[in-house]
Parts: structure tokens; C-alpha cells; sequence
């Protein structure tokens, strides 16, 4: 009579292939599942979005931290560690160099998408009317490194990501948060088509032009995700993306500032 093998039933089901850039899942052990630390993490960025949408100065910046810490503390909780975050100190060198080519590589087609006549256009944004110096300096330099580009890098290329990618692997963590990353810039396009005299040639102002205005703007959006978690991916680090979303906003307020 064979014996039978005490950790027969025991052990977990096995699934489809993983990528080799996959982390094991046995390393999770936390108080928290990962699906419900993925459901708690979009509950938190729902009411994010609609209080960061309302929220303005010093506010805004305040509650950013505030989620930005919450989530990782959510991922923490699920049993995450910080090299899941993108944030492991053994990558910060690697996710820097990333970063400053990203942003060399910005800056250069921006400038030479600001001298061609063709494409000048694009960068015009009438919500720069009467914008001043010091405000620009603050936007480049405060707003969208704290504001912008740390809560949605950590909510989305950080926490969603590593949570799903533990979960699923990594195809699935690149859908599901460039997809979230997508819907995410809902409110903040509702008035795009009107605020860029480039959209606005090409939707109109009506109602369903701003509806066509958004949906663009969304899918625009996820695409990007799509490459900013390549870039987490490649580099293993948060700062490869953290530094392309960066210069892609504050690049962008400097030469609509310029060509106002």
C-alpha cells in the first residue's frame, strides 16, 4: 500500500503560465486577501478622484500624500513589500537613469514640437490665459509632482499593479491598471474640448463633442498606462514612470505657458 503524501490537498491549484518576470505568489501572507486589498484600493481612489477633482491648493497636496501613503499601507496590509510598490532601494538607481532619459527625450520633442508651425497648435491651452511666472513655477514644480504624478504613479503603476500582478501576472496588472488609469481622467477632461482650441476644431463645443472630447481623452490615457507600466516592468522601478509622467505635464505647462 503506497503512503499517502501529507500535503496532498494542501497544495495550491495550479494555474496558467506566468511570464518569467512574474513574482511567486507564496511570498503574500497578510491579514488581507489580495482581491479585497484590489477592491479596497479602488474604493479609496473613487473617492480620491472626486475629492482631488474639487480640492485645490495646499488641500489638494495635502490629501495627494494622504492617499498616496494610504495605498501603500493598503498593500502593506495585503502582505506587499515595497520592492511590489516599484520603491525596492536596490532599483532606485536603475529607475533614475530611466527617468532622466525619459525626460531628455520629452523635453526634446516638445521643443521641436513647439518650432514646427504644424504642430504649435497642440499646445495651446486657453487655460493658461493669465497665468503668472510664480504660478507656472509652482505647477512644475509642486502641483504636478505632488498633486498629480505621486498619487497616480503609486495608486496605479504601484499598488494596482503589484497587487494584481502577484494575483494574475503581469498582463493582467497592465490591463486592469491602465484601464482604471483611463477612467481616472474622467473628470478632469470634462471640459477638454472647450480648454484647447486644437480638440475644439475637431469635436466642436456641443455637448457630444465633449463626450466624444472624453472618451478620446480616456482611451489616450489607458494607452499611456499601458506604457507606463512597460516602463515600471523594464526598469523594475516606480521612478521610470514617475519621471515620464513628469515631464509629459510639466513640459507640457511650460510650453503652453511660452506660446500663450
Amino acid at each position: 500500500m503506497s503512503r499517502r503524501d501529507p500535503d496532498e490537498g494542501r497544495r495550491p491549484a495550479v494555474r496558467g503560465p506566468r511570464s518569467a518576470d512574474d513574482p511567486p505568489r507564496a511570498r503574500w501572507r497578510g491579514p488581507i486577501g489580495t482581491w479585497p486589498a484590489v477592491v479596497l484600493t479602488v474604493a479609496v481612489l473613487v473617492a480620491a478622484n472626486l475629492l482631488l477633482h474639487r480640492w485645490t491648493g495646499p488641500l489638494r497636496l495635502v490629501a495627494a500624500v494622504a492617499v498616496a501613503a494610504l495605498l501603500l499601507g493598503v498593500l502593506r496590509w495585503a502582505g506587499g513589500t515595497a520592492a511590489d510598490a516599484g520603491l525596492a532601494p536596490g532599483t532606485r538607481a536603475r529607475g533614475a537613469r530611466w527617468a532622466s532619459v525619459l525626460m531628455g527625450i520629452v523635453a526634446a520633442v516638445y521643443l521641436v514640437g513647439a518650432l514646427l508651425p504644424a504642430t504649435r497648435s497642440l499646445f495651446e491651452d486657453r487655460r493658461y490665459d493669465g497665468m503668472t511666472g510664480g504660478e507656472l513655477a509652482s505647477r512644475v514644480l509642486v502641483v504636478v509632482p505632488v498633486g498629480t504624478v505621486l498619487v497616480e504613479e503609486v495608486a496605479f503603476r504601484g499598488v494596482l499593479y503589484g497587487l494584481v500582478r502577484r494575483a494574475r501576472g503581469t498582463v493582467w496588472a497592465t490591463t486592469v491598471s491602465s484601464l482604471l488609469f483611463g477612467l481616472w481622467h474622467v473628470l478632469p477632461s470634462l471640459h477638454l474640448a472647450t480648454a484647447k482650441p486644437a480638440l475644439t476644431g475637431v469635436f466642436g463645443g456641443s455637448a457630444l463633442g465633449s463626450v466624444l472630447a472624453i472618451g478620446a481623452a480616456v482611451l489616450f490615457t489607458a494607452a499611456a498606462g499601458v506604457l507606463f507600466c512597460e516602463l515600471r516592468r523594464r526598469s523594475d522601478s516606480l521612478l521610470a514612470p514617475m519621471g515620464l509622467h513628469w515631464a509629459v505635464n510639466a513640459f507640457g505647462y511650460v510650453v503652453g505657458f511660452v506660446l500663450r
